[in-house]
């Protein structure tokens, strides 16, 4: 069986390859279709790569098969699940929009210049991402480890990861059919968006601390995951997907909370969005979230004031001026 060091290099290159390949077409073409379909493939092929690759030589009754560990097949499964539902629904989703406004500037679509280098960067950056994400399935497939069978802790994470990419797919689903039926109420609050204003994103962060965390016990280390460096360098997985869905200004709860977003809330439903806001967590499903401290709500559950809604000076006195017109009308 090759190395683990080898498995991840030759994964490495794999992703590379497919970017490339995608960029040339999409370049060629002047078009953004291909870019979430080929990301979507792009996890498909390192799982079932890292599987194929993580077998050991069948003609040896001492090696390691991977359809023998049950470790390798929970984790392949579930990946293969997760990341084939999302290549599914961006698929969809780009169909249903006609297109990645994301895009629009870059390729010139409006009528300046493409931007070929930075159309290659975001191809690029698509591949980081892809490899960082994998590294956990990556780790588990590669390993050479006998262990026992599954215990409690293999168990309880792996139930875990599940529930993550459940939560995640519900949300979408959720969401979906809010908005296709003319988005009632003005803003989505059925279904698990009722416990947060951002499911979605929570199941996408939850499911890949679960498999680093599940990936522990496929450690080749003697003295177990903890002495790991490899199984340590796995944790990039969660965090960067941490990063990206939290800090990032183009993604995630950063863009979903920006002023462009916000304000057509505030515009046409202020009080009961503002309740919403209030009531709901920003991140985690829970109930009673308004009666937790204002100080736990910016620390561990990561509602920080820089997602708040910040009106421009402008909306401040169209505002002022509103009420002080109803004001004077009501006297």
């Amino acid at each position: 069986m090759p190395t683990q060091g080898f498995i991840y290099g030759i994964a490495a290159a794999i992703t590379l390859g497919i970017q490339c390949l995608g960029f040339s077409a999409a370049y060629a073409l002047r078009t953004e279709v291909f870019y979430d379909i080929l990301g979507g493939l792009n996890y498909l092929v390192l799982a079932l790569f890292s599987a194929i690759l993580g077998s050991g030589n069948p003609e040896d009754p001492n090696a390691l098969q991977w359809i023998d560990d049950p470790r390798k097949i929970i984790a392949t499964v579930l990946f293969i699940f997760s990341r084939g539902w999302l290549l599914l629904f961006l698929a969809w989703r780009a169909h249903e929009r006609g297109g990645d406004s994301r895009f629009d500037e870059v390729l010139g679509k409006g009528g300046g210049p493409m931007q070929p280098v930075t159309f290659f960067v975001f191809w690029m950056a698509q591949a980081f991402w892809v490899y960082l994400i994998s590294m956990p399935l990556l780790f588990i497939n590669s390993s050479d480890v006998k262990k026992p069978g599954f215990t409690a802790y293999d168990i309880t994470f792996a139930a875990l990861f599940a529930c993550g990419v459940m939560i995640e797919i519900l949300a979408d689903i959720q969401k979906s059919l809010w908005v296709k039926k003319g988005r009632p109420g003005q803003f989505c609050s059925v279904g698990v968006w009722r416990f947060s204003r951002h499911p979605n994103y929570f199941g996408e962060i939850f499911q890949w601390w679960c498999l680093w965390a599940f990936s522990y016990s496929s450690s080749e280390n003697p003295n177990g995951g903890y002495a790991d460096p490899l199984w340590w360098a796995g944790i990039v997985s969660p965090l960067f997907t941490m990063h990206i869905l939290l800090n990032m200004e183009p993604t995630g709860l950063c863009n979903a909370n920006s002023e462009q977003s916000l304000k057509r809330y505030y515009d046409k439903c202020p009080e009961s969005y503002t309740a919403y806001r209030e009531n709901t967590s920003i991140l985690i499903p829970m109930i009673g979230y308004k009666y937790i401290p204002k100080v736990l709500k910016r620390t561990i559950f990561l509602d920080f004031k820089k997602y708040e809604y910040k009106p421009t000076t402008a909306d401040s006195v169209n505002k002022e001026e509103v009420q002080n017109s109803d004001s004077s009308g009501q006297d």
